[in-house]
C-alpha cells in the first residue's frame, strides 16, 4: 500500500497533481508508458498523430504518485500503478480499448541509430556482402570489432554474417560508430505500454502485448473442444440440442433396420433392402419370372412393339440387299461378252431358282409379320406361343436342310444334262471320237462351263445370296 504523502507541494505543482487526478477520473483508461531514450522529434510525431486519442503527462515519479493516491477514492485499487513505474514513466490517459491502445502505440514505433551504452533490445548482426566504403583504414576498424572483410569491386566488402552485440548488452561506443556508419538502426522508438488500468483491473505488459490472432484461435480451438466434448457425452446445450436429436435419430433408425424391426418410420426402408436382396438373387441365380396373360406393362408392350418392328426392319433390309446383289450380277452378265448356249441356260436356271427363293422368303416373312400383328392384337400366351414355336420351326427347317440349297440346284442341273444327252443318243446322233478336235473342244467347252457355275455358285455363297 502507498504510504500517504503529506509533504508540502509547491502551488504550480500542485496544479499539475491535480490537473492529473481529474484526467484520471474523467478518463476510462490511465496507462503508464516509458520515455526512456525517447527522441523529441519521434515524441513530437506521436502526439500529432494520436491527437485527440490520448494525452501524455510526464512529470516526477513523486508527483505522479501523489495523483494516483489522490484518484483512489473514485478509481478502486489504481494507486497499485505505482508499483509498474519503470525507467521514465509517464502517464497517458485516453477513453479507447486498453489492448487497442496498446496496438497503437506499437504501430507507431519507428528504427533508430544505437547509442553507445543502450541495450541491445535482440542480437545484432550485420549482414556479409559489399559496403560503400573504399580500402583505407576502415578496414582496421571494421576489423576491431570482429568483423572479418576484404576488398571486392574496389569497395570493402564483409565475408560472413557477424553478431556484433548480443541481447541485453551495452552497445559499446565503437559498436555504435560503426553500426551508424553502416546506416543500421537496430533500436526500436517509440511508446511502449508498461501498463494499463480499466475498471479496477491492472493489464501488465505480457497481457496488452498478446498476439490477437494467436488468442483468438486459442478461444476458438477452446469452443469446438467444448463443443465436441459436450456432444460426444450427450450434455445437452442450446448450441448441440438439434445436433443430438439428429444423432439419436439416425442411431435408432439404424438399429431398426439391422435388427428388422418393422415400424411405421421405417417400414419403406425394410421393403426397399428386401427388394434389392431379392433382385439381387433373382440375378446371381438366373431366375426368370413368369408372366401371366395380360399382366404385360405398357413399357413392355412397347418394347414387343419395338422389337419386332426392328426385326422387320432387319430382314427388310437383308431382302433388299439381297435384290441389290442380283441387280449388280445381272448388270455384270449384260457387259460380259456372249456365253455358250449351254452356260446361258444354267445361269438363267440358277436365276430363276434364286428369284424363286427370294419371292418364297419374302412370302414367308410377310406371313410372319402377320402373325405377329394378330399375336400383339389377341394379348394372350397361346398367341405368343403359336408364334415362337413357328420361329423355331423355321429355324429347325433352315438346320435340317429340308429348303433347296446350292447343292440341290447343281444337282439338279446334273440330271437335266443326263436327260439331254441321254435324248441326243435316242435320235442317233454321233458321239465323235476323244482324239478328234470337235470332241476335245466341246470337252474344254463343257469344263469351262462347269467351272464358271462353280464359281458362280461360290461368289453367291460368298456374298450370301445362297445359303448353305
Amino acid at each position: 500500500m502507498t504510504p500517504k504523502i503529506t509533504a508540502r507541494i509547491p502551488e504550480h505543482k500542485k496544479n499539475i497533481v491535480d490537473e492529473m487526478s481529474d484526467l484520471m477520473r474523467k478518463s476510462s483508461i490511465t496507462a503508464l508508458v516509458n520515455m526512456s531514450d525517447m527522441p523529441a522529434p519521434q515524441l513530437q510525431a506521436i502526439r500529432r498523430e494520436m491527437k485527440g486519442k490520448i494525452s501524455i503527462y510526464m512529470t516526477k515519479k513523486r508527483l505522479m504518485k501523489i495523483a494516483l493516491d489522490k484518484s483512489k477514492d473514485k478509481k478502486k485499487n489504481i494507486e497499485a500503478l505505482a508499483n509498474y513505474f519503470e525507467g521514465m514513466p509517464a502517464f497517458i490517459f485516453s477513453n479507447e480499448n486498453p489492448f487497442k491502445l496498446s496496438r497503437l502505440l506499437q504501430k507507431s514505433r519507428t528504427k533508430a541509430p544505437a547509442k553507445a551504452g543502450q541495450i541491445a533490445p535482440g542480437d545484432i548482426v550485420i549482414s556479409k556482402g559489399p559496403t560503400p566504403f573504399a580500402p583505407g583504414p576502415i578496414i582496421s576498424e571494421l576489423s576491431s570489432i570482429g568483423l572479418k572483410v576484404g576488398v571486392e569491386g574496389g569497395k570493402i566488402a564483409i565475408k560472413e554474417n557477424t553478431v556484433i552485440a548480443r541481447k541485453g548488452e551495452k552497445i559499446k561506443p565503437k559498436v555504435a560508430e560503426i553500426l551508424a556508419r553502416l546506416d543500421i538502426r537496430p533500436m526500436d522508438v517509440g511508446l511502449g505500454m508498461v501498463a494499463a488500468y480499466e475498471d479496477g483491473i491492472i493489464y501488465g505488459r505480457d497481457v496488452l502485448e498478446t498476439d490477437e490472432k494467436a488468442f483468438s484461435d486459442k478461444l476458438n480451438n477452446a469452443a469446438a473442444q467444448a463443443f465436441n466434448l459436450a456432444f460426444n457425452i450427450a450434455y445437452a446445450t442450446k448450441g448441440n440440442i438439434s445436433l443430438l436429436i439428429a444423432k439419436a435419430f439416425n442411431d435408432a433408425k439404424a438399429l431398426g433396420l439391422s435388427q428388422k424391426i418393422f415400424d411405421e418410420g421405417i417400414i419403406q426402408d425394410l421393403l426397399g433392402e428386401a427388394e434389392r436382396a431379392m433382385l439381387s438373387l433373382k440375378n446371381a441365380a438366373n431366375i426368370e419370372t413368369a408372366e401371366k396373360p395380360g399382366e404385360k406393362s405398357k413399357a413392355e408392350e412397347k418394347n414387343a412393339e419395338a422389337s419386332i418392328q426392328e426385326k422387320a426392319e432387319k430382314k427388310g433390309e437383308i431382302l433388299e440387299e439381297e435384290k441389290s446383289i442380283i441387280e449388280e450380277e445381272k448388270k455384270l452378265e449384260e457387259e460380259k461378252p456372249e456365253t455358250i448356249p449351254e452356260e446361258r441356260e444354267v445361269q438363267e436356271a440358277l436365276k430363276e431358282e434364286e428369284e424363286k427363293e427370294l419371292e418364297k422368303e419374302r412370302i414367308e416373312k410377310e406371313k410372319e409379320l402377320e402373325e405377329a400383328e394378330e399375336s400383339k392384337k389377341q394379348q394372350s400366351e397361346n398367341d405368343v406361343d403359336e408364334k415362337v414355336n413357328k420361329m423355331v420351326e423355321n429355324t429347325k427347317k433352315f438346320a435340317e436342310g429340308k429348303q433347296e440349297t446350292a447343292s440341290d440346284l447343281l444337282k439338279e442341273i446334273s440330271q437335266q444334262e443326263k436327260k439331254e444327252n441321254a435324248l441326243q443318243s435316242k435320235k442317233g446322233q454321233e458321239v465323235p471320237p476323244a482324239h478328234s478336235p470337235n470332241a476335245q473342244k466341246n470337252t474344254k467347252n463343257d469344263e469351262k462351263a462347269r467351272k464358271e457355275v462353280e464359281d458362280l455358285t461360290k461368289e453367291l455363297l460368298r456374298k450370301g445370296t445362297l445359303r448353305k
